[in-house]
């Protein structure tokens, strides 16, 4: 989504420099006018390559199914959209080695989004919890830092004392089975452009 605001989000980054609103929270408003699936939009949000569950450092961003109708709104959305479904991929592979998510913690900025929290919610079926305390990964360190030293006698007990709920987002179930059909295309579509991306990436090296 950083991508999306540097280079066509501009009249947003501009807007803010000059006192409005937050630049992602504008793009998120933009966004809310376009329907659940883009307008028949998809993202693949590998710029720069893609960890787990693909493991690819030549995968490449991707939008498929622009038309003249095209919009920025249907852009960000899909963006946005993509990135859910990349926690649905990786869910999904933790359930087919027998761990099934009941819910999902979740920290960072992205969090400050709550349209797009439900929108994860609802793509990956599964509940999300954003807790009160919004530090992330040096907030952890803390925590084992502190079972280390015997403050407590171990990370439940840590994070019962710690972690505070905030909000929480509930999948809307009828929305998780609109958004199936473009999860599956978004599967597919790795799979049908990985060459062609790969060959992208050795021609971009050598020039």
């Amino acid at each position: 989504t950083r991508w999306f605001r540097d280079t066509l989000g501009q009249p947003e980054v501009a807007d803010e420099a000059a006192g409005g609103a937050n630049a992602y929270a504008a793009l998120a408003d933009l966004a809310a006018g376009t329907p659940p699936g883009s307008h028949g939009v998809i993202a693949l949000p590998y710029f720069a390559g893609e960890r787990t569950p693909l493991h690819d450092p030549d995968a490449r961003g991707l939008f498929m199914g622009l038309t003249l109708q095209t919009t920025r709104a249907d852009l960000y959305r899909a963006l946005l959209e993509s990135v859910a479904y990349g926690i649905r991929h990786n869910l999904d592979e933790m359930r087919a080695e027998g761990i099934a998510a009941q819910r999902i913690l979740a920290v960072g900025g992205g969090t400050q989004n709550g349209p797009w929290m439900q929108m994860v919610s609802d793509i990956v079926g599964v509940e999300q919890l954003v807790p009160a305390q919004q530090i992330g990964a040096a907030y952890g360190d803390a925590m084992l830092a502190a079972v280390g030293v015997g403050q407590f006698a171990g990370i439940a007990q840590a994070a019962a004392a710690w972690v505070q709920p905030g909000r929480t987002y509930t999948p809307d179930l009828e929305q998780h089975a609109r958004y199936a059909p473009y999860y599956q295309l978004y599967r597919d579509l790795y799979a049908q452009t990985a060459p062609t991306m790969h060959a992208l990436s050795r021609l971009a090296g050598e020039q």
